[in-house]
């Protein structure tokens, strides 16, 4: 193992930019060259790989976003464009490759890996819906934009005595908006986990308003049974019913961006320095992951077959806690 190189793919996380740092570094001080690969999978197909340096990675593990860029590759899906690419690391002398991202990139790295080329995948997606580890790089990040957001929400909500609905990411998981929901104390949490009618909403809002209080505070995923809009014109109608009036707000990508915690910049770089270890001792085909307070590896085939499911005892809880 003399070359490795380093990818971002998939949807940008909070805390890539550290991870990257994380293995620039740990390549160059085991005596590796180290190389970056533009714009993911895309960057692989095109051959748009450059060497990275110490210097290259200065005064990043701050930043959010991703120096290597991201981008959409359904090329690569394909057997002729995983070909090209392993073609082109080879052609720069590339022994290893270390993927960072969610379950789309670790399927494309696990590609790689069954065509015989040394790959190891680390989690960075704000879903938090990866197996075989704890939290995903940006999850922590994500968590405390979006309950920074509630908070301010909350403030305005009450001055004005009205409803809020905060729509959150999660097209297919409620992770950010459970989480964020218990510790914003929100009033309910819509998630795709689980089933509600608009007029349980509509309940919830009236309930709130009956007991007393100035504000009510509605999480929604956005992959949620029903969307946002639609609950936003159920309370419309229904306004004399519910007693707030309602307004919405869509936090969008501000979730993804901003400067990692303190808690992200740590695990992207105990998982960037696992990930080099890992092919230096000549492993592939696995996820680095932080498991307890341990940084473990789980084979990729077994992280993509056995999806992380939200708990359902927190959401419980927080039904408990509403009022």
């Amino acid at each position: 193992m003399k070359r490795i190189a380093v990818l971002s793919s998939g949807g940008d996380a909070p805390g890539m930019n550290a991870f990257i740092r994380s293995v620039v570094r740990m390549a160059i001080g085991n005596g590796l060259e180290a190389f970056g690969v533009m714009r993911g999978y895309q960057g692989l197909i095109d051959a748009d790989i450059e060497p990275l340096h110490k210097r290259s990675v200065s005064n990043i593990i701050q930043r959010g976003g991703t120096m290597l860029r991201t981008a959409r590759c359904p090329e690569f899906k394909t057997a002729k464009g995983q070909r090209q690419a392993i073609r082109n690391l080879n052609a720069h002398n590339i022994d290893g490759l270390v993927v960072l991202g969610g379950d789309g990139s670790l399927a494309g790295a696990l590609a790689l890996h069954k065509a015989g080329f040394k790959v190891i995948g680390a989690p960075g997606t704000i879903d938090n819906d990866l197996a075989g580890t704890d939290m995903a790089i940006g999850v922590d990040t994500a968590l405390n934009t979006v309950l920074n957001a509630i908070d301010r929400i909350k403030e305005t909500a009450s001055s004005h005595e009205r409803a809020f609905l905060v729509e959150v990411m999660g097209r297919n998981c409620g992770y950010i908006a459970l989480i964020s929901g218990i510790i914003g104390g929100a009033e309910m949490i819509c998630i795709p986990e689980k089933d509600f009618e608009l007029m349980d909403v509509v309940k919830v809002v009236q309930k709130t308003y009956i007991s007393g209080k100035t504000h009510c505070i509605i999480i929604v995923a956005e992959g949620a049974k029903h969307s946002t809009q639609q609950i936003k014109i159920t309370l419309d109608e229904r306004i004399e019913e519910a007693g707030f009036e309602s307004r919405v707000t869509i936090l969008g990508h501000i979730q993804r961006g901003g400067s990692p915690t303190a808690f992200d910049r740590l695990l992207a770089t105990r998982l960037g320095a696992a990930a080099v270890e890992l092919l230096l001792k000549g492993e592939s085909g696995k996820m680095v992951g932080l498991v307890g307070n341990k940084i473990m590896a789980t084979p990729i085939k077994e992280v993509l077959e056995n999806r992380k499911q939200l708990d359902m005892e927190l959401y419980d809880m927080a039904r408990t806690l509403e009022f």
